[in-house]
């Protein structure tokens, strides 16, 4: 069989969430390579190209949460929410074969919908769908169930084993590290592949107006020091480390970038707090920096890096690491946590960062300080770093894999 016409399926594609920027480079390179592709989700990008929005496919749908709520933190449920999750799946059945048929879809590329179970009707109801026209599918893996607390107490079980993720042949299984790999093979017996999070590394950046206007709007003078942290304000994203490091540098001031997202201001009501009494300057840029999908504010997260010195990537647990990578990208030093995946997948590569563990201790906050005091050392190390980006995480790498992935349906 020939395939050219893709379907992309989640709860969202829309936001700064590492799924759907990750789901937007696939569907990018995969127009590249010359297929057509198509998006199917309760929120969708208007850059996401031609979609099928389906209310129902989002996990903060009202039906949905409710369901979502009674189906963890328990060990029991009642006949009235089985039957509730029944009626969500079929209903998500009868939408998504209509999506499939209005776009006459070749292949399926679930994203994250058959592995962490924010969803599970959804989940439940594509395994169903995919069972039935054995449609061919790469089923790509951000997240899984057994990597959250929140998802240890449940009384969904036998969900979680039909459907998170499924066993059916025409299913290619792709991960995004090397512990996803093992863990999905110890757990569910499923071979799979593991492809990394990419950075289009061949596009041509031309210096622009961005960065040091953006410099100028937040009150940083030609000779202050920019920290960036471009992440979520999200607990495990570690941003107290950032402020630790702010403050050791006596550089006064910590930019963020992105907003709290969908996670509650919480944890940034504290960080405020706790930055406060370390007499550092938290400074929430997000209201300025456009970031995926988001065209109505003066600056772009490219701008936000343009604009930095220096970047902080301080997460005590990420899937992949796609800060990192974009950071390299616009060549700037990067101090970095080493999180287990980081440790695994990232590390062994050579890059030249500043590593931490846990905290940056004097000595780390010397070589930071040497650092962005001496541009020569800075640029040999950001250069180093771009090359081996460019080697081991670009679109071209990702190319590579798709084409023999969707190779194994047409042989």
């Amino acid at each position: 069989m020939a395939i050219r016409r893709v379907g992309f399926v989640a709860t969202r594609l829309s936001g700064t969430d590492g799924v759907s920027l990750e789901a937007a480079k696939w569907a990018t390179v995969l127009r590249r390579l010359g297929y057509e592709c198509y998006a199917f989700a309760g929120q969708v990008d208007r850059d996401a190209g031609p979609a099928a929005i389906e209310p129902l496919a989002h996990f903060e749908h009202p039906e949905v949460a409710a369901v979502q709520a009674e189906l963890f933190g328990t060990r029991r449920r009642s006949r009235a929410v089985s039957d509730r999750v029944d009626e969500l799946r079929r209903a998500l059945v009868g939408a998504l074969y209509d999506f499939i048929e209005r776009f006459d879809l070749d292949l399926l590329i679930p994203e994250n919908a058959l592995a962490i179970p924010m969803h599970v009707p959804l989940g439940l109801a594509l395994t169903q769908v995919i069972a039935e026209t054995g449609i061919p599918v790469i089923a790509h893996h951000h997240d899984f169930p057994w990597e959250r607390d929140r998802f240890r107490i449940n009384c969904c079980g036998d969900y979680l084993h039909s459907a998170f993720p499924p066993d059916l042949p025409s299913i290619r299984h792709v991960v995004i590290n090397s512990y996803a790999a093992e863990q999905l093979s110890h757990r569910k017996g499923l071979s799979n592949e593991v492809i990394p999070n990419v950075w289009d590394f061949e596009r041509v950046e031309a210096p622009g107006e961005g960065g040091p206007a953006l410099r100028k709007e937040l009150g940083f003078g030609p000779d202050d020091v920019f920290v960036l942290q471009p992440t979520r304000v999200v607990p495990r994203k570690w941003i107290e480390r950032a402020v630790e490091i702010v403050r050791d540098l006596d550089v006064g001031r910590l930019v963020l970038s992105h907003a709290t997202g969908d996670e509650g201001a919480v944890y940034f009501e504290r960080l405020q707090r706790y930055a406060t009494s370390l007499g550092v300057e938290l400074i929430d840029a997000s209201g300025l920096i456009g970031t995926n999908g988001e065209h109505d504010k003066p600056f772009t997260l490219d701008d936000a890096y343009q604009a930095a010195d220096l970047v902080t990537y301080t997460s005590g647990f990420e899937g992949f690491g796609n800060a990192f990578i974009e950071a390299v990208y616009h060549r700037k030093p990067i101090v970095v946590n080493r999180y287990s995946v980081y440790v695994a997948d990232i590390e062994p590569r050579g890059f030249d960062a500043i590593a931490i563990d846990g905290f940056a201790d004097p000595e780390d906050i010397e070589r930071i300080s040497a650092i962005l005091a001496d541009p020569a050392a800075r640029e040999r190390m950001t250069s180093r770093n771009f090359e081996l980006g460019r080697r081991h995480f670009s679109y071209e790498v990702l190319a590579d894999r798709l084409r023999h992935l969707i190779g194994t349906f047409e042989r």
